[in-house]
């Protein structure tokens, strides 16, 4: 009994001096992380530096009271419901950061498109602004589907979602939650957040500086105070989310005028619980994989492990560039081709 009380007494000072640590650190003032601005790149995204012409319509759709920003593409003369392919960008991304370059090519070859801000983003609601919440970007993808299943101009048994990076994970956990989805293409995709850690700390090691700004945030969102926000995307070395020696450049040249380089900090510490790949055997819908061979951010074996437990759903293609690539040039060109040609075949 004595050994037992000694036991319990050390897991209370244990566990006591863990929670003033916590406290400290969301509490100490003056804690704030330089901003990053993004330099644009003088090169344009396309070959062609200009917005596509495609039409579109200015939508609003709802999340629990909560107004999401969308932009809808129809075709032209349109005489029945066609099908719909619903769109959201990455990690801190919003829908004018490069997406209506896809959407136009869409609309041209016959289809609707939707392009969604998540909330907390763009032209969306949502307090607080810049929050990365996962099961919130979740739920905001089932209202989108939900949105253009109730649209006259939709064939609502023909929806195909379009995910990049972090939502090209996205819409393979909604695909394993709804059968009802006829395909789905997952470019560059963020596919296991601890995969995608391991290779942080590869990279850099731990990074205890990183773990306190989460920390920070989270416990500060517990006790209803303002948010603790870094930088979405850095150089190698600072203080922000994404630090890959290509992220900064990446989204230097994806970004638009409105983009905003800052998120709330405690996705830093959420991140790497999000496992996108568990959800795969649960898929029966193809699924288009677009592979970027020198990806600095999805590890190589949780895209084998993705395509070994899709099967027969899987489609997978694979081009020899970054991450940050496949947006802009030629290899824009190719990935897109490629999804006309697969969503022609599925649709």
């Amino acid at each position: 009994m004595e050994i037992a009380s000694v036991f319990l007494q050390v897991i209370g000072i244990i566990i006591g001096t863990f929670v003033l640590y916590l406290l400290f650190v969301a509490l100490i003032p003056g804690v704030r992380v330089p901003e990053q601005r993004l330099e644009k790149a003088t090169q344009p995204i396309r070959e062609v530096d200009k917005l596509p012409t495609g039409s579109k319509k200015d939508v609003i759709f709802n999340v629990k009271g909560t107004s999401l920003s969308a932009w809808l593409y129809l075709p032209e003369n349109l005489s029945a419901p066609v099908p719909c392919i619903i769109m959201g960008h990455g990690f801190g991304g919003t829908k004018d950061m490069g997406l209506e370059f896809y959407a136009v090519r869409y609309q041209e070859a016959g289809f609707a498109v939707l392009i969604f801000d998540y909330r907390y983003f763009g032209e969306s609601e949502g307090e607080p602004r810049q929050l990365i919440w996962i099961p919130h970007q979740l739920e905001d993808w089932l209202a989108a589907i939900t949105y253009v299943r109730g649209l006259k101009e939709i064939d609502p048994l023909k929806i195909a979602l379009w995910g990049t990076s972090m939502s090209g994970g996205h819409v393979i956990v909604m695909a394993a939650k709804d059968n009802n989805i006829a395909c789905v293409s997952a470019q560059c995709p963020g596919l296991d957040g601890r995969a995608s850690a391991k290779m942080a700390f590869k990279r850099e090691g731990i990074n205890f500086r990183m773990i306190m700004q989460g920390q920070r945030d989270i416990v500060r969102s517990w006790l209803g105070f303002s948010p603790h926000k870094i930088p979405i995307v850095g150089k190698p070395g600072s203080i922000a989310c994404l630090t890959a020696s290509d992220a900064y450049d990446g989204y230097a040249t994806l970004a638009s005028q409105n983009f905003i380089n800052e998120a709330c900090a405690r996705i830093i510490i959420r991140g790497d619980k999000y496992r996108p790949v568990k959800h795969t055997p649960n898929v029966r819908c193809p699924v288009l994989l677009q592979i970027c061979d020198h990806d600095s951010i999805t590890l190589k074996s949780a895209v084998e492990e993705t395509i070994k437990k899709l099967g027969k759903y899987a489609e997978v293609k694979h081009y020899p560039i970054g991450h940050f690539d496949i947006y802009m040039g030629n290899y824009f060109e190719k990935s897109v081709s490629d999804q006309l040609e697969f969503f022609k075949k599925h649709l």
